[in-house]
C-alpha cells in the first residue's frame, strides 16, 4: 500500500441568497457565514448600510419573485456582518435549493444562465457529502472519479475529513501583526475509519498527503488536541490521531511544526490571506523561509499562464 490521499469532503450549499426590503423594495445580497441555530444565522449583507437592526427582508426565487420567506435583522457586530433571523419556514437551509445561488467568490462574474447552472456541479467536489460549506474546498475540485480510480490501482488509499468552510477560511489578514488576527469557528470531523489509516499510515512510513488548506487545519487541530493531553515520551509528530468532531480556529503561520501531513497540494492564493500563510508555513516547516519559496512558485506560475484562485491551477509540495 502506497501513500495516503486524505481530501475535505464538505459539500457547498447555495449561500447567496437575494432578497428585498420589505417597506422601500431596496434589493439585498445575503451570503449566510455561520448558523447559530436553525433560521438563525451570521451573513453578509451588501449593501450593509441599509440594513439596520429591525430591517425586514422579503427573500426572493430564482426568477426574481417574492417568496413565503423573511428575515429580520436581528444584531451587527464589529466587522459589519448581519445576524438575521428567517420566518416563513421551519430552516432556511431547507429553502436553498429553492431560493439560493452558488456562493462563487466575487472574481467570477456570471451572465449566462446556462453557465450559473453548471456552476452547480463544477463549484463541488465529486466526493462532496457533508453539507454546510460556503465556499467550495478548492483543491479538490482536481479530482475525477477517474483520477481517483487510476490513483486506487496504483496503491493509493483515500480517507476523509469534513471542514465546512466559512468567512474565516478566506477573510483577508487586516490586523497590524499576523499573532492578532482572530479567525472564525469553523465546524470540523475525524472519523474512526480515518483517524485508523492515518495512524496505520504513519506508523508505517507512509506519506499522508493533505487535499487542500481545510483538510491540514483538521489535521492539526486534531493533532495538537491530542499531543496536548499526551503523556506519551515520543516526539509530538508521534502521536496518533483520534475520532473527533468541533469547531477550530486555528490559525497556522511561519514558524510551524506539522504533525500529520507530510505533502500538501493547494491552490494558488490571493495576497495576505491566512491560505498563504498557512502554505508558506508548510514549504519550510519550522522555519520562515517558506514565504520565499512560495513566491518564488507564484512568479514561474504567473510568467507561465497559470490560473489563480478557486478555478485555477494547483501546486504539490512535498
Amino acid at each position: 500500500m502506497g501513500d495516503l490521499l486524505v481530501l475535505n469532503n464538505s459539500r457547498v450549499i447555495p449561500a447567496r441568497l437575494r432578497g428585498r426590503n420589505a417597506h422601500t423594495g431596496g434589493q439585498f445580497e445575503i451570503l449566510l457565514l455561520e448558523e447559530n441555530a436553525p433560521n438563525d444565522w451570521w451573513v453578509m449583507l451588501r449593501p450593509g448600510k441599509r440594513a439596520r437592526v429591525g430591517t425586514q427582508i422579503v427573500l426572493l426565487d430564482a426568477r426574481g419573485q417574492a417568496s413565503c420567506v423573511r428575515a429580520t435583522v436581528l444584531d451587527i457586530n464589529d466587522e459589519g456582518h448581519r445576524r438575521l433571523g428567517f420566518a416563513g419556514t421551519p430552516n432556511i437551509v431547507e429553502m436553498l435549493e429553492f431560493l439560493g445561488e452558488v456562493p462563487l467568490p466575487p472574481y467570477i462574474t456570471r451572465s449566462d444562465a446556462s453557465r450559473i447552472e453548471q456552476d452547480r456541479q463544477r463549484y463541488q467536489t465529486v466526493f462532496a457529502k457533508a453539507a454546510g460549506s460556503v465556499a467550495a474546498p478548492t483543491a479538490g475540485l482536481h479530482f475525477t472519479d477517474s483520477l481517483l480510480a487510476e490513483l486506487a490501482t496504483r496503491g493509493v488509499q483515500v480517507c476523509f475529513v469534513t471542514l465546512h468552510v466559512g468567512f474565516g477560511t478566506f477573510a483577508p489578514v487586516k490586523a497590524k501583526t499576523i499573532a492578532t488576527h482572530i479567525m472564525h469557528d469553523e465546524h470540523y470531523e475525524l472519523s474512526e475509519a480515518t483517524a485508523r489509516a492515518i495512524n496505520k499510515a504513519k506508523s508505517a512510513g507512509r506519506r499522508v498527503i493533505a487535499v487542500g488548506t481545510t483538510t491540514v487545519r483538521v489535521l492539526e487541530t486534531v493533532a495538537a488536541q491530542v499531543a496536548q493531553h499526551s503523556t506519551s515520551p515520543f516526539p509530538s509528530s508521534s502521536v496518533p490521531v483520534v475520532a473527533v468532531a468541533g469547531k477550530t480556529r486555528i490559525f497556522i503561520y511561519p514558524p510551524y511544526e506539522f504533525r500529520v501531513a507530510d505533502a500538501l497540494l493547494t491552490n494558488f492564493h490571493l495576497p495576505r490571506s491566512t491560505l498563504l500563510m498557512l502554505v508558506s508555513a508548510f514549504a519550510e516547516p519550522n522555519g520562515t523561509g517558506g514565504r520565499d519559496l512560495i513566491l518564488s512558485a507564484y512568479g514561474e506560475a504567473i510568467r507561465e499562464g497559470y490560473r489563480f484562485f478557486s478555478y485555477g491551477d494547483a501546486m504539490l509540495i512535498l
